[in-house]
């Protein structure tokens, strides 16, 4: 990652400058005033009831990285949807475009870039969720999966970031419409499910009213429901309610919109779910790449007018070789 030119050059001039302290800052004092505010409720409550409730210390941690997910969805977008159209908007694409640089280094660096910076503040923001290892109930297993999901989110995020900014031309256009479509992917995708399940027990109770009975039929959302796989939020509430509550979210999601809670995609949920992100994910790099890419029409354009020139130069030379042989 360090011997990307680019990556380089941008982890340097964010280490250098106030914007990456001061976003440190507030995302770990955000983190850290929710979580000492819940300890101080849970004392409070204890001074009141003289009862110790573990699970609070359970729903701080739930209630913690629930937050810190929800940073993150928003500030890596904010970090990539600007990376390459503010480098058109400076003029200074084509600048580095011209050096030995290609279009896949310039797209890779951006992205590694924001990530290195995703990571930092992950990783700075462990004292936090840390706290409630005092009282135990999380292992380090849980740790690392709860991390691998940070990170397939904001990978995820990134690389939308870097496919619109590589598309649009202008950064406030990439910024709308990065957040348009994390916003459809994170919630529409459940409205959508909850659309297709109401036309479902619309079908159905019209058949119950035409035939008197609803015949065993079963009100679901169908197929519709796999598309909360490429939901990063469906990812986070399956691993979190396992670590908190010990339960599966996901199977109880599919049994509300009438699916079968059992089968291998629900049984592998998380690991379907990070890999098809992380495949779409390269999907828009490849994407953004092509995009970025100076010479995917112009080498067309170059072979056709050297084509043109050469057929014009071969008839003015047989022209002049007739001419010559006439004299």
């Amino acid at each position: 990652m360090i011997r990307n030119p680019v990556c380089s050059r941008e982890l340097k001039v964010s280490s250098r400058s106030f914007r990456l302290p001061l976003i440190i800052l507030l995302f770990n004092g955000i983190l850290s005033l929710v979580t000492l505010l819940n300890m101080y409720s849970v004392v409070e409550q204890v001074k009141k009831t003289a009862v110790i409730q573990y699970s609070s210390f359970m729903d701080m941690y739930r209630f913690v990285t629930t937050i810190e997910f929800i940073l993150l969805l928003f500030i890596v977008p904010a970090v990539t949807a600007a990376s390459i159209s503010g480098e058109r908007e400076r003029q200074t694409l084509d600048l580095m475009l011209t050096t030995q640089m290609t279009a896949v280094q310039v797209v890779i660096g951006k992205l590694m870039s924001a990530l290195g910076t995703m990571l930092l503040l992950i990783v700075s923001s462990f004292p936090a969720v840390a706290m409630v290892f005092v009282y135990g109930g999380i292992t380090w297993g849980d740790v690392f999966s709860l991390l691998l999901c940070y990170l397939a989110a904001a990978f995820f995020a990134g690389s939308l970031g870097i496919c619109c900014s590589a598309v649009f031309k202008r950064s406030t256009m990439s910024t709308v419409i990065t957040y348009g479509i994390m916003i459809a992917v994170v919630a529409g995708t459940y409205f959508m499910n909850k659309f297709c399940l109401a036309l479902s027990s619309t079908r159905i109770s019209n058949t119950a009213a035409v035939f008197g009975t609803e015949a065993g039929l079963k009100a679901s959302s169908g197929g519709m429901f796999y598309l909360l796989l490429l939901n990063p939020a469906a990812t986070f509430l399956a691993i979190i309610s396992r670590q908190a509550e010990g339960s599966k979210a996901v199977a109880e999601l599919g049994g509300y919109f009438g699916m079968n809670v059992s089968g291998f995609v629900m049984d592998n949920w998380v690991i379907i779910s990070i890999m098809l992100q992380a495949a779409l994910a390269c999907v828009m790099i490849a994407a953004a790449v092509w995009c970025v890419e100076p010479v995917k029409g112009r080498a067309r354009q170059y072979k056709n007018r050297n084509k043109r020139g050469e057929s014009s130069d071969t008839a003015e030379a047989g022209g002049d070789i007739k001419a010559l042989r006439k004299n």
